[in-house]
């Protein structure tokens, strides 16, 4: 089988991969289990250098880092060169935090000396999508890598040429040969390797479907599982928000990478006293939004990554106006090849439509209106995903008793909600379990082991 590489903005097939074959697939996890022995015996210091080095590489390649992301998912270059800034800063800050998180703890007891001690599992098993294809993995595999362990990278299929340049960072930056590989195989092959007797663990960040897939299969091998899912995060405008700001915010989020991030906002909840003024300014921002060729400097929004995703994208939306929603702004949808969606902003949106049972990947807001804060809270905890969430308010103390309530991984007062390498980073419900990043995500895929001296 090939994998192909294709420029959503134009449609042109950009380059074709062979599919690795079983045979080497097994090979490629020896290999990465031989550098892990090799691996786990090598100080923080040491590990700590590689991963300084491996933020040099991303400077030292920025822009054409960037531009290939442009090229093969669509992402506006500006915000291409942004992800590489993430992932020097996760460099960085594992390089510098990572051996604290992993020291061992001495716990008094009636013997003579015990303490808990951290130790890699081994082969981590990294699955990961096309949206963020820099950032994904870095985040995943810094943690692991500096915990000691080896990091096989299963990539999404049109993102190859990214795989293929993170497995080159690794390699410049002079980690062990092996110890980061990036396998070219199709979706259709994970239950291979997640059932590889060498992968002792699995992070996945994708659609709830593969993580249920990848989970039930691992469970049954008994191989930890860290899951990173698909969200509907609901954005909280209460009556005393300043209602400029909160729009401009949340059209930031909605429209950050194109719309397509499991952490942009995706329903804005709007006490209906201020949802005729938030409409107005979500209207104005959509308008002031330029779509285009990614690599343009001027451009905001770039093409969906695909053509089927673009085609769902217009099925959510117009079965949401089928279904009684209102829109208030749609761009005019190119007829030309690029895979385009012009940002759009649906009002009156009611629990049965698309746009509010639905993850809508893509640059397309809804906006429901209700009664009060409780109707809000009630609003934002009735899906099924819980990955973030954000509350708009000027009153501080409000807003973080509003968060406490919200079933979401992270909750955000009076800002967008991003990742960070200082906080953890993860979901509840069916957006996943585990965390990824700070102190709770390096130790995620290790082994807390006890030992007790008489």
């Amino acid at each position: 089988m090939v994998l192909e590489s294709i420029n959503p903005a134009t449609g042109e097939r950009l380059a074709e991969y062979e599919e690795h074959s079983p045979s080497r697939v097994a090979e490629m996890a020896e290999a990465a289990h031989a550098a892990f022995l090799i691996w786990r015996e090598t100080t923080f210091v040491d590990r700590a250098s590689r991963l300084l080095r491996a933020a040099r590489v991303l400077r030292q390649n920025r822009e054409s880092f960037a531009e290939l992301m442009a090229r093969e998912m669509g992402k506006p270059f500006a915000q291409g060169s942004a992800e590489i800034e993430k992932c020097i800063i996760a460099c960085e800050y594992f390089a510098d935090y990572g051996e604290g998180f992993l020291a061992t703890e001495h716990i008094r007891t009636e013997a003579h000396r015990s303490y808990v001690v951290l130790q890699p599992l081994g082969v981590v098993l990294a699955v990961m999508p096309w949206n963020f294809p820099f950032w994904q993995v870095f985040r995943a595999a810094i943690p692991a890598l500096m915990a000691g362990n080896a990091v096989i990278l299963k990539h999404a299929s049109i993102v190859s040429g990214c795989a293929r340049a993170c497995e080159e960072i690794f390699r410049n930056a002079g980690f062990p040969e092996g110890l980061f590989q990036s396998v070219l195989v199709g979706s259709r092959r994970v239950a291979e390797l997640v059932g590889h007797a060498r992968v002792k663990a699995v992070t996945l960040t994708g659609s709830t479907a593969a993580g249920e897939s990848v989970a039930a299969q691992a469970g049954s091998l008994l191989k930890k599982t860290v899951l990173e899912l698909g969200g509907s995060d609901p954005y909280l405008v209460l009556a005393d928000a300043d209602v400029a700001k909160a729009a401009e915010m949340c059209v930031a989020s909605r429209l950050i990478n194109s719309g397509q991030s499991c952490i942009a906002a995706k329903r804005f909840i709007v006490v209906e006293r201020v949802k005729r003024e938030f409409e107005d300014h979500v209207v104005h921002a959509m308008r002031k939004q330029k779509m285009g060729d990614p690599l343009a400097p001027d451009t905001t929004i770039g093409p969906v990554a695909r053509f089927d995703l673009r085609d769902e994208l217009v099925r959510q939306l117009q079965q949401s106006l089928a279904e009684g929603a209102h829109l208030l702004f749609w761009g005019e949808l190119p007829s030309g090849p690029g895979a385009f969606f012009p940002p759009a902003v649906l009002t009156d949106v009611r629990k049965g439509m698309a746009a509010y049972d639905e993850e809508t990947f893509g640059p397309l807001a809804a906006i429901i209106g209700v009664a009060d804060e409780a109707e809000a809270i009630r609003v934002a905890n009735d899906t099924s995903f819980g990955l973030g969430a954000a509350v708009f308010t000027r009153n501080l103390e409000r807003g973080e008793h509003i968060a406490q309530q919200l079933e979401a991984g992270c909750v955000f007062v009076n800002d967008f909600v991003r990742s960070d390498s200082r906080l953890p980073f993860g979901g509840v419900k069916r957006s996943g379990y585990g965390r990824e990043l700070a102190s709770f995500g390096i130790r995620e895929f290790v082994n807390v082991k006890t030992v007790w001296v008489k």
